[in-house]
């Protein structure tokens, strides 16, 4: 089946914005693909690219059998993909790579389900540039017969593809992911402020970052080799973290710089210190967050590509 889904499929985009307009571009070098928006502008730009595009949603749905969904709301997602199952000759396969919640893709596929249509959340991580390349990566989630016929024609527009398990992974992932980038890029704001008030240029300490002590350590070192394995013994203790973090927002108020996430993630120190974490390796922070939200960090790492 994910063979002939590859083959002989007759792909369609909804949604032909920066993204969307990337994807069917990129699958256009491959393959004939249409396309659909809403606005006219979208439309008529995606056409001269060579995407087969419609003014109207009801030519547009008769001549394809997979719908590839690029849409900026989770509501719209949804209403999108309620409108698609509601037609008389319904897509076999719906591919939604828009940014949205897990629950808006778990209802999705469940409404999918129940008309006999296959759904994927296929998130997309990267740049536009990338993504018109054909190279993408996507966090995927679904069910195994539905990423079956999604992976064929994924894998003809991607640089990898992370296989995550259930529906709504893919989306999750994405959400965090961007969460993670979001919440450092204040982080580095807040340390590049305190570095320019002591007058160490940008290069400078972008190279002090860049380091393998640097911004990589709490990754591979506490989250891969420490957190991973429930090891939390010698290395740098929670209590001369916690001091560290003081020194840092006693340095702040000192240059005058504001901290917003720097100070909140101090918070978590204060707490561990508390609660006799005060000689284990400050990786041991997630030993809250196991118990706050009952859950166990501690495995082998193995994401299937």
């Amino acid at each position: 089946m994910a063979d002939h889904v590859s083959k002989e499929s007759i792909l369609g985009v909804i949604g032909l914005g920066n993204a969307g307009h990337a994807i069917a571009s990129a699958l256009a070098k491959l393959m004939p693909v249409h396309g659909y928006d809403l606005e006219e502008a979208k439309r008529f730009s995606a056409s001269q690219i060579g995407i087969i595009t419609h003014d109207q949603f009801d030519t547009f749905t008769e001549a394809i059998d997979v719908a590839i969904l690029s849409l900026p709301h989770p509501e719209i997602s949804f209403s999108v993909t309620e409108q698609l199952l509601g037609l008389e000759t319904r897509p076999k396969l719906i591919i939604d790579t828009s940014t949205v919640t897990p629950k808006t893709a778990s209802d999705c596929a469940s409404l999918a389900s129940l008309h006999g249509v296959g759904f994927v959340d296929a998130a997309i991580a990267g740049g536009v540039a990338s993504m018109a390349d054909g190279q993408m990566t996507f966090f995927v989630g679904g069910d195994d017969e539905s990423k079956a016929m999604a992976k064929p024609i994924l894998k003809l527009v991607a640089a990898g593809i992370y296989d995550l398990g259930k529906t709504g992974a893919g989306m999750g992932i994405k959400v965090v992911n961007n969460a993670v980038m979001h919440a450092l890029m204040v982080v580095l704001i807040e340390a590049f402020s305190m570095s320019k008030k002591l007058g160490v240029p940008n290069d400078t300490f972008i190279s002090i970052l860049n380091r393998e002590e640097g911004m990589l350590r709490p990754l591979v070192h506490r989250v891969q080799e420490r957190m991973n394995a429930g090891n939390f013994e010698g290395g740098m203790s929670v209590t001369n973290a916690r001091k560290d973090s003081c020194l840092a927002l006693e340095t702040a108020q000192q240059l005058g710089v504001p901290l917003f996430a720097i100070s909140a993630s101090h918070v978590p120190y204060e707490i561990a210190e508390a609660n006799g974490l005060g000689p284990c390796d400050y990786a041991a922070l997630s030993t809250l967050w196991e118990d706050w939200v009952k859950i166990m960090f501690k495995e082998n790492i193995n994401i299937r590509a």
